[in-house]
């Protein structure tokens, strides 16, 4: 049995799907399981991160498991907690998600959100596989709206490229280090084939749509109050600036073959992702 924490979410949907279609037994956690539609074969059962004994329920005879923590300042004690309940559920195997640049200086604060997931992994006395997984070629899907109404996509990085990845990616390459001992003990930092800044990936799918994608840069203050609007915590907001800054001065500027190493393939280009979403950007 493998459980996958954050199942509804950008890696953990897809990860359900791919573990799903290589006939592994599958368990779904979620808030909301009336919510899922997942695939046939799998199930579906709720859980907490603030409800211990639901998740207990929920890892309970588990081979292996998918972490998917809580991102942000106030994280560290779910991400351990989650830990210690599926060694103490009997798992073989552990998978953290985290994030590029996790642990750099130059990042600040927020390069030590994912810190105590790794080391608890790390400590669990288990196999365990990091994956450290760069820009996600899906973010860009927030641009649809804007695309749609022929307004600029919003810039938050300037010059500063990144090593986009598709989550189909990092989703089958956690599916390969689930079902599997081979890539135990290591930290995997998965990047597509190349480096794209914001007005790179516009031009990308700028080819796709057959029509100009404008590009706005935004100035920090200006995102840090957007994101205070939406209801982020101001150390949160700063976190995220910071990454950005971090993205701007060249700090992820980092192309790996990771992803190669593992799936025996060549990491999928943004190119290919943006043509298997085009739809997303044209209603």
């Amino acid at each position: 049995m493998i459980v996958i924490t954050g199942a509804t979410g950008t890696i953990g949907s897809e990860l359900v799907r791919v573990l799903a279609g290589r006939g592994a037994p599958v368990r779904a956690v979620s808030r909301r399981p009336s919510s899922v539609r997942a695939p046939r074969g799998v199930t579906v059962v709720p859980g907490d991160y603030a409800d211990p004994a639901a998740m207990a329920a929920a890892m309970a005879g588990a081979e292996a498991v998918f972490v998917l923590g809580v991102l942000g300042p106030d994280g560290a004690e779910a991400d351990r907690a989650l830990v210690a309940t599926a060694v103490a559920a009997g798992a073989r195997r552990i998978v953290k998600l985290s994030a590029i640049g996790t642990g750099d200086p130059a990042l600040g604060r927020v390069g030590t959100w994912h810190l105590p997931g790794e080391r608890a992994v790390r400590e669990s006395g288990i196999g365990w596989t990091v994956l450290r997984p760069s820009s996600f070629a899906s973010n860009t899907l927030g641009w649809a709206a804007d695309l749609r109404a022929g307004r600029p996509v919003a810039d938050l990085t300037g010059d500063g490229a990144q090593g986009v990845v598709d989550p189909r990616d990092v989703a089958e390459v956690a599916a390969a280090a689930l079902l599997g001992p081979e890539r135990s003990g290591v930290v995997l930092t998965l990047t597509g084939p190349a480096l794209l800044t914001t007005a790179g990936q516009a031009a990308v799918l700028a080819a796709e749509l057959g029509r100009p994608v404008e590009v706005a840069e935004i100035a920090p203050a200006d995102a840090r109050a957007h994101l205070l609007a939406a209801g982020a915590t101001p150390e949160f907001a700063d976190g995220a600036l910071a990454g950005q800054a971090f993205v701007r001065d060249g700090g992820n500027a980092v192309l790996t073959d990771d992803v190669e190493q593992v799936l025996g393939r060549p990491a999928r280009s943004y190119a290919q992702w943006v043509a298997d979403h085009r739809a997303a950007f044209t209603g």
